[in-house]
């Protein structure tokens, strides 16, 4: 089920209904009934993965301890590393087993060995990263005793399977949503998480219909026809796409976390104004929050930080963009453009003692608007660099993409209203830069006040408040982009 679908706005007020109206105690059983209703309605064979995910994770969880106070150490590894290692399989081999058969076959095509043949046909279980990683990441905090074993199924089934956030997050940890689910008989219905959340979700939609899924368009034709434009075009078409993946992105955390508020949860937030990054580093800091946090605790952290030594933490932070990389899917132009965020990183560490030395005797004033401006700009040159490779059906594809900016100059491109002809007639294209623009002002509230759009509207008079809101609204319903046929366009990161 899609959150911008017919379906869905018929499936949550229903489920609104019986969450405020049926007595407290039965919210989690309503609330879990509805997520599995949620993700059924994908594949109804596929929620017995997430199921078995859930039992075994909670069970691990109950074994595990059960040999910590009993001092059984050794055993409470043994059962921390099965668990993962059996859901990680799961993982491994409804995601990644064809294209390692793929590349192993490559590999023994050279050699003149016979192939290997894959018996299975598997489809890609929509949102399994995601309920994998935060179901890990609970039995990962139990052994840690960063979190109370949670000894009811259902209200943990309802943690791993929570429908908001479920397909493409934010990845929630266990001390966060695990902990409001405990107590969901004693959140009261507010109008202001009511009206607030309303309106997150809308501005969710408006990021998902009225540009995503329209500068979707523009980012589509320069990737396909990138052999045949030029550089004006091609770099038009690179920074749409990353416009595009952001408010696709952002918008289905937005929407599910507005959803969330209206029902008295609140989920982290996923994103933070990236695109207004003065490094690498802080762009992975507003980048997909939930995901960056957790490899950090679960995986930098593990593997020894920055404790070892500048070596072993240039080596700790290829590992862990290679495996981001990675886990955004099974194709080597996702590892290579994890692989170019981990040596951006690096390059980064060892070159600033240098780069400070260079400011500080040539006397720049680090402080300025123009310095910042300078580091923004920058930075999202390298982020969009790398997004070629993340949009590319294949890493020579990337490159041709790239080449093709650099030989491929025509200054006339910049005078002649070529812009209107990358997929979009004129109107099209003037209403998604005015969106763009109305993207851009939202952006700076948040980066300069702080403010998501619900708070900042918070603080005018209601006449403007509404004003705004159904200026939205209004929006989302003319000009959003339906897909042919009025059908519901998917998010980008459901195939992850």
């Amino acid at each position: 089920m899609l959150f911008n679908s017919i379906h869905f706005l018929v499936f949550f007020p229903v489920v609104l209904f019986l969450y405020f109206v049926l007595p407290k105690k039965c919210r989690s059983i309503v609330l879990l009934i509805a997520s599995y209703y949620f993700y059924m309605s994908w594949n109804p064979t596929y929620a017995l993965l997430i199921l078995f995910s859930t039992a075994s994770t909670f069970l691990g969880g109950i074994l595990l301890t059960k040999a910590q106070e009993k001092q059984q150490l050794k055993k409470a590894k043994v059962i921390l590393g099965s668990v993962i290692a059996v859901n990680l399989a799961i993982l491994f081999t409804f995601k990644y087993l064809d294209f390692a058969i793929s590349n192993l076959n490559t590999v023994l095509s050279a050699l003149h060995i016979q192939i290997v043949s894959n018996p299975f046909d598997f489809l890609l279980p929509v949102g399994i990263s995601f309920y994998t990683f935060q179901a890990l990441g609970y039995i990962i905090d139990v052994y840690r005793k960063d979190i109370e074993t949670e000894k009811n199924f259902l209200q943990y089934a309802l943690f791993v399977s929570f429908f908001p956030q479920l397909v493409a997050g934010p990845i929630e940890r266990s001390g966060n949503l695990l902990r409001q689910i405990r107590n969901v008989d004693k959140i009261k219905v507010s109008y202001k998480n009511i009206t607030n959340g309303l309106v997150i979700m809308l501005w969710g939609f408006f990021m998902k219909m009225v540009v995503a899924d329209r500068i979707a368009v523009v980012a589509n034709y320069a990737f396909d026809n990138y052999w045949k434009l030029d550089s004006f075009a091609l770099i038009v078409g690179a920074i749409a796409f990353a416009i595009q993946i952001y408010c696709d992105f952002a918008s289905y955390s937005t929407i599910a976390i507005g959803a969330a508020k209206v029902m008295g949860f609140e989920l982290m937030e996923n994103f933070n104004t990236p695109y207004c990054a003065t490094s690498i580093k802080d762009f992975w800091s507003r980048w997909h929050i939930s995901l960056s946090t957790f490899f950090k605790d679960y995986l930098y952290f593990p593997l020894g930080g920055n404790r070892k030594g500048k070596k072993r933490t240039y080596l700790n932070l290829f590992i862990v963009f290679l495996v981001s990389g990675l886990w955004h899917g099974a194709n080597w132009t996702f590892i290579f453009w994890g692989a170019l965020h981990g040596i951006y990183q690096i390059v980064g560490r060892i070159t600033l003692p240098t780069r400070e030395k260079l400011y500080d005797k040539a006397g720049i004033d680090r402080t300025t608007f123009s310095f910042k401006f300078f580091r923004i700009v920058f930075t999202f040159i390298l982020v969009d660099l790398a997004w070629i490779f993340f949009r590319a059906n294949t890493i020579s594809e990337a490159f041709g993409y790239i080449s093709r900016i650099f030989t491929q100059i025509d200054l006339w491109s910049l005078f002649n209203g070529s812009i209107y002809t990358l997929g979009l007639n004129r109107p099209e294209m003037n209403l998604l830069i005015l969106s763009v623009v109305v993207l851009y002002v939202v952006d700076m509230l948040r980066y300069r006040k702080g403010l998501r759009l619900d708070q900042a509207l918070e603080k005018e008079n209601i006449f403007f408040r509404w004003l705004v809101i159904f200026a939205i609204l209004f929006a989302v319903i003319i000009f959003g982009a339906y897909g042919v046929g009025f059908d519901a366009q998917d998010f980008i990161y459901f195939q992850f």
